[in-house]
Formats: structure tokens, sequence, C-alpha cells
């Protein structure tokens, strides 16, 4: 490949992180991020809009993400963003080793589940090994373990009317005059049943250490590092973001990047 050729991932990463750090240091003409009514902000959510059903069509909902040989795993996975939760709930699980842990399915289910990460670990397993494409720009190989999605969604059973799965996380990943501002994530159905999108307990042959956001974090492996949440706590099926934080689906995204972050 040319070392010239702009790749829709290089510009996405690109695109995205000079925006978003313009946005967090307040530059002036990067406002319009944090406003809802801005008709700018309006033509951007359109074009992510119309570049999600593209893509569906154009890919399809089965595509695979490359997957690579052990061989070509050559470093740990490099941690990013929160690396050390602080949270109370957190702190004590992370000294008690992760075994009072639990995972909560709930929301638009027909029958919630709280479940132990030995169970977890005791459910059907796949490991894939894949690339981890950060907004940032960088990438990364690693061996990724894990129950899938799919399985445990089918576990609990969905309701018609869900649309969307919610991943709330343990991680403060900044504090606000009403306290800790929690990371949350999201994505469709298609993307949650696909076989590819597991909730990873282990990394490269070992228990997922913390930087990386033990005990449990979610691989998208079609979408860009900032959909795969860390340290999650609970899994809700919904039918809309309304009432969810910012209400766009995930914390960056309430911040002005793209809901659907597809490579």
């Amino acid at each position: 490949m040319s070392g010239s050729r702009l790749t829709r991932r290089r510009f996405l990463g690109t695109s995205a992180a000079a925006a978003s750090s313009l946005a967090l240091a307040g530059c002036g003409q990067f406002d319009f991020l944090g406003q809802r009514d801005n008709e700018v902000r309006d033509v951007l959510e359109k074009a992510n809009d119309l570049t999600y059903r593209v893509q569906r069509q154009l890919l399809g909902d089965d595509w695979l993400a490359r997957e690579f040989a052990e061989s070509e795993v050559r470093q740990g996975q490099r941690p990013n963003g929160s690396t050390d939760p602080t949270t109370p709930e957190y702190m004590f699980l992370r000294q008690q080793n992760f075994a009072d842990y639990r995972l909560e399915l709930n929301g638009l289910v027909e029958r919630p589940a709280s479940l132990s990460l030995e169970e977890l670990r005791n459910m059907p397993q796949r490991t894939q090994i894949t690339r981890h494409d950060c907004v940032e720009g960088w990438s990364c190989i690693a061996k990724w373990t894990g129950v899938p999605l799919g399985y445990l969604l089918d576990q609990v059973g969905v309701k018609p009317q869900a649309r969307y799965v919610v991943f709330r996380c343990f991680d403060n990943i900044e504090r606000s005059p009403a306290g800790d501002v929690l990371y949350y994530e999201s994505c469709d159905l298609i993307d949650a049943r696909h076989t590819q999108t597991i909730l990873a307990h282990a990394v490269n042959d070992a228990p997922l250490p913390v930087a990386n956001g033990a005990p449990l974090r979610v691989r998208i492996e079609r979408q860009l590092g900032y959909k795969m949440a860390k340290y999650v706590s609970s899994i809700e099926l919904v039918d809309s973001f309304a009432g969810i934080a910012g209400g766009k689906g995930g914390y960056w995204e309430d911040r002005g990047y793209d809901w659907y972050a597809g490579i």
C-alpha cells in the first residue's frame, strides 16, 4: 500500500482526534459539538447516520474483521484512556481479585441475570487475534478470549422492542461538581450478535490486566477502539438512548464523536 494513500480508518483517526482535542481544549470554532440544536452538528450527525447505513449495505451484517497469526502478536496490548479506576466499588472488587464481581444484564430482557466471573469463564468461549485501531491513529495486535455477547443475549432473551446494547462501566473517566462521571458505550444488536463481539476476560493467554479493563471488557472488532468499553459493570438492553447521560449512546459520543465508528 502506498504511504500516501488515505484509508477511511486513517481519515477517521486523524480528523476525529484533531476535532476532539480542539473541542476538549475549548477551541471556540468547535463549540457546536456541545450544542444540540446547532445546524452544523446536525449535518455531521446525519452524515454519520449515512455512513452507518451505507457501510451496513455494502459490507453486510456478517463480514469479519481480519484475524492474525499468533506470531504477529509482538507486544502487550497498549493501555489507553482510563487505566486505573478509583471508584469505591471498583477498588473493593480489585482488592478481592474480582471474586465478588457480578455482571448485571437487565433492561429489555426476558430473564435478567447476574453472573460471576467464574460463570462467564465457564460459558462457551471464543479466542481471536485481532488489531485494535485507536482513533488517535495507533494500532496493536492482541489475542483476546471471552464469551460471545450473542450467547449471553440468547440466555437472557432480548425483548422485541430492544434496539441497542448499553455497556455501563466502573471507570470514572472524569469528575464533575455532581461527582464521578462514569464511562459508558453502546452498539446495535447487529454488532452485539456478531461472531467477533465478545466480553473478554483474557488477553494474550493471561487474565485481563487492570490497565486493559479487568475484569471484563468489550471487543467489537469492526469498530474503533473507543467503542470497546473497559471495566464493564452491567449491560442494559434499551430501545433508545433518551435519558442516558447525554443521549448520544456513549461518553465520547456525548462530546462529539461518531456513534458508529466502523472500520
